[in-house]
């Protein structure tokens, strides 16, 4: 299956690494101080592993400005702290011995995401990283997507490609893309309360091989 395919684009928190949940649940506390609204255990995992898709959509069902909780969020978080805290999937290590261009998509800020993979030591997986912003938009959108293909130099120029991911918005952003996607369910169907359609859908990446 691997052979399929002439690139690879990967999302990064939820599909390649985690972090463990005394971090998040700090996190959130901090946050829910700050903007003065408590998050229980179900809604601080909604929001950081995306559960129910768009994060701003959720975020304003339950009557919270997404702008004033992003801001907050990541003024509590310590790229330090979450890089000791975050641990690579043993079953993404395929990653690293792929000889076809690899581009990383990822929601995680660059002042997180930086640190994240210097220190789970996979930082020279990727030939080029986005991690998206306002500016370049944010999956499902394409645009970011299509920016990493151009930077990998297989955009439009009929090279088969995938992206893989543990998140709704990953596959909406490769389909829009016209890309092949995988989906990776780390936190399972009961817990994500739905499934997650994908061309591939695997709960570990050894399933590809």
């Amino acid at each position: 299956m691997v052979s399929e395919y002439d690139f690879w684009l990967l999302d990064l928190d939820g599909t390649l690494v985690d972090v463990e949940w005394s971090y998040t649940r700090d996190v959130f506390d901090r946050v829910g101080d700050s903007i003065g609204r408590e998050f229980s255990d179900k809604e601080a995992d909604i929001i950081w592993s995306g559960l129910t898709g768009s994060r701003d959509r959720q975020l304003l069902e339950w009557g919270i400005e997404p702008t004033a909780f992003w801001k907050a969020f990541h003024a509590e978080e310590d790229p330090l702290v979450r890089a000791e805290q975050t641990y690579l999937h043993e079953d993404a290590e395929f990653v690293a011995e792929l000889e076809e261009p690899v581009g990383l998509v990822t929601h995680c800020q660059e002042f997180l995401a930086e640190p994240v993979l210097e220190h789970v030591g996979i930082a020279d997986w990727f030939d080029t990283t986005l991690c998206c912003t306002e500016q370049t938009g944010w999956k499902p959108d394409p645009t970011p997507v299509e920016r990493v293909m151009n930077d990998l130099g297989v955009a439009k120029n009929g090279h088969a490609g995938v992206l893989a991911g543990d998140g709704a918005n990953d596959v909406g952003a490769a389909w829009n893309a016209g890309l092949d996607a995988i989906h990776v369910e780390r936190v399972g169907h009961d817990r994500r309360g739905r499934c997650v359609l994908g061309d591939y859908r695997v709960q570990s990446f050894d399933e590809l091989f």
